[in-house]
Formats: C-alpha cells, sequence, structure tokens
C-alpha cells in the first residue's frame, strides 16, 4: 500500500466517507455487461445452489437447483446457464472489422504487420467480488472436459453439447482475469477499491455491501456506521439485512431457511414418486411445486440484494470519465477474445488442465509484462497515481528553468539540447539514468545530466526531435513550461523469445506426448459438480 493510499484511508476514517485515489475510471465497461451473482451451497466446493443472471438489471434470469446435491438437477442448472450466456458471446462473434496485427514471419523471423479479422467489441462478464472469479474458473473446469452423447454414447451423464462449449469460454475468461488491466471478466469489488479507498482493511473491502456504504453512505450517516450496519444488522428472523455478496452464503440462512425448505423439497419428491393414485399424486405434484418455488424464493432474496449493489456500483464507475489508454487494453481484451473464438470454430480441444512449461512461461511473462504497462498507463492517464510515484522517487515534475541547444558529436550532429528543471520532488537519479517524457502520447526520453548548486536537474534530450539538424516545434521543452518526468520506461520490451512448445528441453519435461516426469494431475470432486 502505498503512502498517499494510507492518507486516503486515514482520511476516510475522518471524514466518514471513502476517498477517491483515481480521478479517471482505469477499467472498461461495457454498455450491456453480463452480470453474473452465483450463489454456492455450504459444506461442499463448487456445488451450485443458485444464481442472477443477465444483462437488464430490471429482469434478471433466476436458475435454481432445488436440490444440490441431485446431480441431474446440478447439469439442468448448468445447461440452463449455457443457454442464457453462449448467445450473449456469440452475438459478438459475429461482429468483425478489418485491423492490423503484429506477427512472426516464419521464413525471416522478422515482424511484420498482416490485416486480420478483429471483433468490434467483445462481452463483458462482471461478478461481484473475487470469490465470484474463481468460482467462474471452477465452473469452466467442471464443464469444459464433459462428454456429450456425440463424443461418448456410452457416457453415464451425457452433457448438452452446449455445456462444454460454456466450460471453455469461461476458462478463458477465467485466465484473462488473471492478465493485469483485463476487463473481459471483472470482480466489482476490486475495481471500486482501485477506484476508493475507505476506513477497513482490504479484506473488509471484499464485501460489497460495506465496500458501497463507504463510497456513497445514507444520509446522514457515515461510511463506518453503514459498513457495520451492511455487515451485522439482522431482522427479526435473525437473517442479515445485507446478505452476502456469495458465492457463500450465511449460516444463518442455512441453517434456518435453506435447510429446511430443501428437506421439504425431498419430502414431496419422495412422496410423489411412491403416490399410486393419480388424484393423489396431483396434490403431491402441488405440493413438490410449491416447496420448490419456497427454494426459488429464498435463492432469490439472497441474490437480489447482490444483483441491485452490482448495478448500483456499475452506476458510481460510469460517473468516472474513462482513462486514456483504457480503449487500448480493452482492444487486447477483443483480440484475446478473437482468437480464442477462432480456437473454437476451428474445432480445437478444451483447455488442457495443466500448461506445458512454454505456454506456462509465455502466460506468465505476458502477466508481468502487463502488470508493468498498466502501472506506467495509469499514472499517465492519472495525476493521483502519477503523484503516487512521484512521491516514491520514480517521477518528477516542475518547471523548465532554462533550455540550451547542444549537439551530438560525429558527422551528422543531431540536437541534444539540455534542459534545467526545478522540481521539489527528490527522484531517485543516477548518473546518466533514463528519463522518460509523454509526448503527444508518445515516450521521449532523455539523459540525467547533473544537477546544479540550487537544486535544478539538468536533462539531455535524446529523441522524438525529428531527423533535421534543428529540432521539430514543440519537440523540446520551453522556457516556463511545466513537465513531468518518469524513471519507468512507458511501453514494455518483450523478453527473449521462447522455444516451441514441441521443442521443451528435457529440464521442463520434455515435449508434449513424452511420458511425464510425474503424475497427471488426477481428476477430483471439483471437475464434475
Amino acid at each position: 500500500m502505498s503512502l498517499i493510499t494510507t492518507l486516503a484511508r486515514l482520511e476516510a476514517v475522518g471524514s466518514g466517507r471513502a476517498q477517491p485515489v483515481a480521478t479517471v475510471r482505469h477499467r472498461h465497461l461495457s454498455d450491456h455487461p453480463l452480470v453474473f451473482v452465483p450463489l454456492t451451497t455450504a459444506g461442499e466446493t463448487g456445488a451450485p445452489l443458485g444464481a442472477l443472471v443477465g444483462t437488464d438489471r430490471d429482469a434478471p434470469r433466476l436458475l435454481v437447483v432445488p436440490q444440490p446435491r441431485d446431480r441431474d438437477l446440478r447439469f439442468t442448472f448448468l445447461a440452463d446457464l449455457a443457454d442464457v450466456v453462449l448467445p450473449h458471446i456469440e452475438a459478438y462473434a459475429d461482429s468483425v472489422e478489418a485491423a492490423e496485427r503484429t506477427e512472426t514471419d516464419p521464413e525471416t523471423g522478422k515482424r511484420v504487420k498482416v490485416e486480420a479479422e478483429l471483433c468490434a467489441d467483445a462481452p463483458q462478464l462482471i461478478v461481484p467480488s473475487r470469490t465470484g472469479l474463481d468460482f467462474v474458473r471452477l465452473l469452466g473446469r467442471s464443464m469444459r472436459f464433459r462428454r456429450t452423447a456425440e463424443q461418448d454414447p456410452d457416457a453415464p451423464y451425457p452433457a448438452p453439447p452446449r455445456v462444454p462449449l460454456l466450460g471453455r469460454w469461461l476458462t478463458h475468461y477465467g485466465e484473462r482475469a488473471r492478465v493485469p488491466g483485463s476487463s473481459l471478466l471483472l470482480a466489482l469489488t476490486d475495481v471500486l477499491s482501485r477506484h476508493w479507498a475507505t476506513g477497513q482493511s482490504g479484506l473488509e473491502d471484499q464485501h460489497l455491501g460495506a465496500l458501497l456504504a463507504w463510497i456513497d453512505p445514507p444520509e446522514g450517516t457515515t461510511g463506518a456506521e453503514a459498513a457495520r450496519r451492511a455487515e451485522l444488522a439482522r431482522d427479526a428472523d435473525g437473517q442479515l439485512l445485507c446478505p452476502p455478496a456469495g458465492p457463500a452464503t450465511d449460516p444463518a440462512f442455512d441453517n434456518k431457511l435453506l435447510a429446511p425448505a430443501i428437506e421439504r423439497y425431498d419430502r414431496a419428491r419422495t412422496a410423489l414418486a411412491a403416490a399410486e393414485d393419480p388424484v393423489e399424486a396431483d396434490d403431491l405434484l402441488a405440493a413438490l411445486t410449491r416447496a420448490e418455488r419456497e427454494v426459488r424464493d429464498l435463492v432469490e432474496s439472497r441474490t437480489r440484494p447482490t444483483w441491485d449493489a452490482v448495478w448500483r456500483g456499475l452506476d458510481l464507475l460510469r460517473a468516472l470519465p474513462a482513462g486514456a489508454h483504457v480503449e487500448g487494453r480493452w482492444t487486447r481484451d477483443r483480440w484475446s477474445f478473437t482468437a480464442h473464438r477462432d480456437r473454437v470454430l476451428a474445432g480445437e480441444p478444451p483447455q488442457p488442465r495443466r500448461d506445458d512449461a512454454v505456454t506456462a512461461a509465455n502466460k506468465l511473462a505476458t502477466r508481468e509484462r502487463e502488470q508493468a504497462r498498466l502501472e506506467a498507463q495509469e499514472a499517465l492517464d492519472d495525476p493521483l497515481v502519477m503523484a503516487e510515484r512521484r512521491l516514491a522517487g520514480e517521477a518528477f515534475a516542475g518547471e523548465v528553468t532554462d533550455v540550451v541547444m547542444a549537439y551530438s558529436e560525429g558527422r551528422r550532429p543531431s540536437p541534444r539540447p539540455l534542459v534545467t528543471v526545478r522540481t521539489e520532488d527528490r527522484p531517485h537519479l543516477a548518473e546518466r539514468a533514463k528519463a522518460y517524457r509523454s509526448l503527444g502520447g508518445r515516450p521521449q526520453s532523455a539523459e540525467f545530466v547533473g544537477q546544479e548548486d540550487d537544486g535544478a536537474l539538468v536533462l539531455r534530450i535524446l529523441d522524438k526531435m525529428g531527423r533535421g539538424k534543428e529540432p521539430e516545434p514543440g519537440s523540446v521543452p520551453e522556457k516556463g513550461d511545466r513537465v513531468c518526468f518518469t524513471l519507468f520506461e512507458h511501453e514494455q520490451r518483450g523478453g527473449a523469445k521462447l522455444p516451441d512448445p514441441e521443442e521443451t528441453p528435457w529440464t521442463h519435461g520434455g515435449p508434449p506426448g513424452e511420458p511425464a516426469p510425474e503424475a497427471p494431475d488426477p481428476v477430483t470432486e471439483e471437475d464434475v459438480l
């Protein structure tokens, strides 16, 4: 946690309201996101109890498993979920545009630009909290390996074809959520915490109701009072007024309401199965319908407050203007979505349970590169974030007090002007350290030359001044200008090229298909809900 964030949390405690730690929105928000509010059964990892899902805040689709231990009912839930989510995803897969991307020529090894098909937009999935991300990954893992009747006619529980397809998409979204700056799958609590600092811990910020209470408390109450009420207040029956955002449920709800309702559903179903008299069967069927409706009402009573809270949080985020680099990061999300669409259309197999060494190294390198890029772009987009970097000695801002034209030595001298900047910041500058400033959206590099007696910094501008003997207008700061230089690069460079998976060295498991040095990942109960 940075010093500025710590100060913002202290100010939130004193003022009774969350304090902004960003002036712009650093994540993309779709006009029609797909909101997914899942609920699971306590004591059984990943067993779905129900969910609210949809793009219309006033008309969500309620999916319920009245008996989570029943395998058939679970599979029906997954099939219904696929019927809701897949049409939304496929609606974005057909609208495309022509775009350029950089690829490596297999013959020359050089990077060349090629024209490719890019989806014009991508579907965005939003869950209430970080645990929702884990549940999406778990659903993807449990669904993408399901066998259909066409693939395996002897499968004991064949799945509809759309179920493993949805599992592949959820797995892709879950993996993409691990890439810093990606917005395909967002946890609302993480996005809100990125833009506001509350007077509670980061762990407490994962409670969506308490987090919103700090950001937008009711009239006449402080954030702390509203958050405490959201966390602890109960009604006359002992139930939380603000249910947890899931997927876990409150034990009091499980013991007092849910368990008796599921037991009544089981008794009604057992009685109906044993009925022999048609008239009695009709009455028992009505009793089973009432018992199932009771479970549905209970699930909706726990998920609807969270559903409304998610849309309320989205309204708060939409009030912030989008950062300058947000659209570029969303374009990379669109490329990721398009690439997975192409893999599905090409009939490639589902993602493996465990990545090979080369794939895992590529993923790790991508996440490290995107993390550095995200931190740099957020600082360039947001003065508050840049202030954190300046306070840490990673950037400095000040006024240009002098500009002296100088030239490089050589047969064709190039302009290398010396710029003197007076600043109150204390950057960690070593001899000949590189510094960068944004010039028309592109980084211009400079070199630290020295420090004057009054503390002013002298920098030598190195590039982005044109090819002529004289710098192009506007490419060199002028006396009196306010400038901001960073000690971190604005664009991250790619790392060393990794070998193809077929050339994996023996030290990392050897090429795919060879005997593994250890037993493969065993099938667990989480693989089949």
